[in-house]
């Protein structure tokens, strides 16, 4: 039988508005689920964003590029965390 494999991303985007409209895109942002605002400034707000998938990761820095007022929506940086369920299973049942 084949292990199924649970994954974690973990990605970090630069984001680029209109800087008139910035804090309020910021905001926008920040009321995305598994999406946190870790800088804003001028133009430019740092955010990380988790998720189970690239999709999910991808689908949402597209949702983010498409808003209004953004300019740019660029992935920084992304690390991906795969466990193996049954090991991750078993460590929980032994604990």
């Amino acid at each position: 039988m084949a292990e199924a494999t649970k994954e974690h991303h973990i990605s970090s985007a630069v984001v680029s508005a209109r800087p008139e409209f910035c804090q309020g895109v910021a905001e926008r942002i920040a009321s995305l689920p598994d999406t946190e605002v870790h800088y804003v400034a001028e133009s430019k707000i740092v955010i990380v964003m988790e998720g189970s998938s690239q999709d999910a990761i991808g689908g949402r820095l597209t949702h983010i590029a498409l808003m209004d007022h953004v300019l740019s929506a660029n992935l920084v940086y992304e690390i991906v965390d795969s466990q193996n369920l049954e090991e991750s299973c078993y460590a929980a049942l032994k604990a």
